[in-house]
């Protein structure tokens, strides 16, 4: 390494990060599903795995350990609807020795890729075991197991990552506000199609919804109590589920909708029938976010797990809200992958588009590069957001921060060695990209060593 990369790299790794977007489990959660190898595989591996042709069941069998928590929290985040089956016998029938077996051959396959390479980062620095193979499987498991106490999050969290804040997607996890700032999901109040849903809004909201009116007062009722309580911003994630072009939609029509969840006890109107409310209430909660001034940070690209809608998830559906709500603060994730380009374009013509580049370093480091090369130069540099983990777990959230410092750095000594930046503009810009944008944005508190008081 040279003595300019030497330099820039020491100033990169200065920066208390601002971690735009997580989903970690609470510590305690955890702690409880944490007992060997299998507990690195939550995500994202995992698609790999899956990818690299490993039978569904014998990964549920893999991680058997800690399935139970990893599928509540994924289902309640959108990420699964119904977990598959165990393969017979069951992951807790098979000895820690045949669990490695079934996943060495499909490992070996993946191992490579950014989200392997995420995960090897960490084993080798959080745990102390130089990979995971035959020879290391025990030793690393127990080194898991090991970790099980209070405190870990803080250690790799803030100690090892040098991470000052993350953003927290799920309100409902029990999270230590020293380390995470919430954001709120609103999705349900678009996304009702039963009798039950309204229930379930009412006993939320502690108000009765028997009309369009009544859902979003409660909808307005409710993100004031969130922001009360310490919500920073809006999370939409609904491109997992549907395309993100909301058409405007008449008030008669999406009360027409509304009315037929009445229509019987069991399911209400499908999916594709529920649109018309589905895009009324997505504008009401963008117009909810612009008179409060909240940031609203919405998923495109590529979406978690595998065999999705990926068209669904194009940022250029986002356009006609772009166009429409001017006042509006939208931070659009993950780079767009693989709709770079167009994600680019629209932080450059749309003064209300932040570039957040969230989960892009592990998707592709080498994507994540070219971005951030790209971004520099075309995007005003208070828009960009350089880092955000998008883990369910510490681990791969300190992997994925160690890449993403790697990369800025490199980025940084290539635009001062091409003479488009000074070494100080590098140096400002690493501070402005990896920790004041999203502060500023979100309006965080943080200390003058950049970390959240406590």
């Amino acid at each position: 390494m040279s003595d300019l990369a030497m330099r820039i790299s020491d100033a990169v790794n200065a920066v208390g990060l601002v971690d735009t977007h997580e989903h970690l489990l609470s510590e305690d959660e955890r702690n409880r599903a944490a007992h060997d190898f299998g507990y690195l595989f939550p995500h994202y591996a995992s698609s790999d795995l899956i990818s690299a042709g490993m039978p569904p069941g014998l990964l549920e069998a893999v991680r058997a350990t800690a399935r139970p928590v990893l599928v509540e929290r994924m289902a309640r985040i959108g990420w699964i609807r119904k977990p598959p089956p165990m393969v017979a016998p069951s992951g807790a029938d098979l000895s820690l020795e045949e669990r490695w077996a079934a996943l060495e051959p499909y490992w070996e396959r993946i191992r490579h890729t950014g989200y392997g390479t995420c995960l090897r980062l960490a084993i080798r620095d959080l745990f102390g075991v130089q990979g995971l193979d035959k020879t290391t499987y025990q030793r690393l498991s127990a080194a898991i197991a090991a970790s099980r106490r209070v405190g870990w999050y803080r250690h790799v969290l803030q100690e090892k990552a040098g991470i000052a804040v993350s953003l927290q997607d799920d309100y409902r996890t029990a999270v230590d506000r020293a380390l995470f700032a919430p954001m709120v999901r609103l999705e349900h109040f678009a996304c009702a199609t039963t009798r039950g849903d309204l229930r379930n809004i009412e006993a939320d909201t502690d108000r009765s919804v028997h009309s369009l009116v009544d859902l979003v007062e409660a909808m307005h009722a409710a993100l004031d109590r969130y922001l009360f309580e310490g919500a920073v911003g809006i999370k939409i994630g609904i491109a997992y589920r549907r395309s993100l072009r909301f058409e405007k939609v008449a008030h008669a029509d999406a009360e027409r909708t509304f009315a037929r969840l009445f229509d019987h006890l069991g399911e209400g109107p499908s999916w594709a029938e529920a649109r018309p409310l589905q895009d009324y209430m997505f504008h009401r909660i963008i117009q909810a976010a612009v008179e409060r001034d909240v940031p609203i940070q919405i998923h495109t690209g590529l979406q978690e797990g595998n065999g999705n809608v990926l068209e669904n998830s194009h940022p250029l559906h986002l356009t006609n809200l772009c166009l429409e709500y001017g006042r509006a603060k939208f931070d659009l994730f993950h780079g767009g992958y693989p709709f770079m380009g167009e994600l680019l374009a629209m932080a450059k013509n749309f003064p209300n588009v932040y570039l957040d580049l969230c989960w892009l370093y592990i998707i592709s480091p080498s994507a994540g590069a070219r971005m951030l090369h790209e971004a520099i130069e075309t995007v005003p540099s208070n828009k960009i957001f350089a880092f955000g983990g998008d883990f369910i777990i510490p681990e791969g959230a300190y992997g994925h921060s160690l890449m993403a410092r790697r990369i800025v750095s490199r980025v940084l000594a290539e635009k001062v060695t091409d003479g488009s930046l000074t070494e100080e503009d590098a140096a400002t810009l690493a501070q402005r990209i990896l920790r004041e944008n999203a502060a500023t944005l979100y309006r965080l508190k943080l200390d003058t060593h950049g970390q959240k008081p406590s």
